[in-house]
C-alpha cells in the first residue's frame, strides 16, 4: 500500500498516505484486540508483568522446556521396568542353557568314549545316521543295505509300515507293554484299543521316535537277531531265537547291530548303525 502512495502529485500522495496509515493502525487495532481475546479465554491478560510471565512459562511448556529451577528426578517408567525384569529372565535363560549345553556335550562325551571302548576290541565302528525321529529305521535300513552289499530291500517308510502292521496283528503281545508305557487311569477296554490304533497310526506315518516296542516289531518283521550297544546302559539282545550260528559266515546271517544313544543330542535318545571297521 506504500508504494502505492508513492504515485501521483503531493496532495495526492499525502492523502494516500494519511489512508494506508489509518488502514494500518485499524488492522494493527483489530489484532491486538483479537490477541488479548484469545489471551483472555486462557485466563491470562496484558495488565501487567505478572501476567506477562505467566504466558512465558506457558509458550515454554508447550515447547517442552522445564520452567523450575530444580527439575524433578526422572523415575523409570513401567514399559523400562518390564524391559529390565525381561532382560534379566533372558540373560537367567541363558545362562541356564549354557550350563545344560556343557552337561550334554560333557555326557554325550563319556558316553561316546565308553561306546568307543566297548566298539573298537570287537573291530566294529558307529556309521552315524540322520537325527529326525526316523533314526531307529534309517538304522535297521542302513544295515539291511550292508547284509545285501547294495541298497537295503526296504526303506525306512516300509519299514515303519512293516512295524505298524506286525503291531496291530499280534496287538494282545503289545497292549500290556504300550498300556504300561502309556498309562491313563480310568480308561475302558475301548479306549485301551483306541489308543493302541492311534499308536500304530504314528508309527506308521509320522516321524515318531521308536524305541522297544517297534525294536520287538521289526526283529520278527524281518526274523533277524538284534543287538544294540550302548555307552550309557547294558547292551541289549532281541530275537534271540533268530541268532545264527557263529561259524557261518554267511552275511545275510548277521546280527543286526545297533548302538543307543541317550545324551546325543539335546532333543533325547537316538540311534545309530554298527558296522565292521
Amino acid at each position: 500500500m506504500k508504494k502505492a502512495a508513492a504515485k501521483g502529485s503531493k496532495a495526492e500522495q499525502k492523502a494516500k498516505k494519511k489512508q494506508v496509515e489509518e488502514e494500518i493502525s485499524r488492522v494493527s487495532a483489530k489484532l491486538k484486540e483479537k490477541h488479548a481475546q484469545e489471551l483472555a479465554s486462557l485466563g491470562y491478560s496484558t495488565s501487567n508483568g505478572t501476567e506477562k510471565a505467566k504466558l512465558d512459562n506457558l509458550v515454554k511448556a508447550i515447547a517442552g522446556v522445564s520452567v523450575t529451577s530444580q527439575p524433578d528426578q526422572a523415575k523409570p517408567s513401567k514399559s523400562s521396568k518390564r524391559r529390565e525384569k525381561r532382560a534379566q529372565q533372558d540373560a537367567a535363560r541363558e545362562q541356564r542353557i549354557q550350563e545344560e549345553q556343557s552337561n550334554l556335550v560333557s555326557d554325550r562325551m563319556i558316553e561316546n568314549e565308553k561306546l568307543e571302548k566297548k566298539l573298537e576290541p570287537l573291530g566294529l565302528t558307529i556309521n552315524e545316521i540322520k537325527p529326525d525321529g526316523h533314526c531307529l529305521y534309517r538304522a535297521m535300513q542302513d544295515q539291511l543295505a550292508h547284509f545285501s552289499g547294495g541298497s537295503s530291500p526296504h526303506t525306512y517308510q516300509e519299514l515303519r509300515e512293516m512295524v505298524a502292521a506286525y503291531m496291530r496283528k499280534h496287538a494282545s503281545d503289545f497292549l500290556p507293554f504300550f498300556l504300561s508305557e502309556n498309562p491313563v487311569d480310568g480308561d475302558s477296554e475301548d479306549s485301551h484299543a483306541e489308543r493302541f490304533e492311534n499308536y500304530c497310526k504314528e508309527v506308521e506315518s509320522t516321524a515318531a521316535w521308536g524305541g522297544q516296542l517297534e525294536l520287538g516289531a521289526l526283529t520278527h518283521c524281518l526274523k533277524k537277531h538284534i543287538m544294540i550297544y550302548s555307552g550309557s546302559f547294558p547292551d541289549v539282545e532281541m530275537g534271540k531265537e533268530y541268532k545264527s550260528d557263529s561259524s557261518n559266515t554267511d552275511s545275510s546271517d548277521s546280527s543286526i547291530m545297533l548302538s543307543y544313544h541317550k545324551h546325543a543330542f539335546g532333543l533325547g535318545e537316538h540311534y545309530n548303525s554298527v558296522v565292521r571297521i
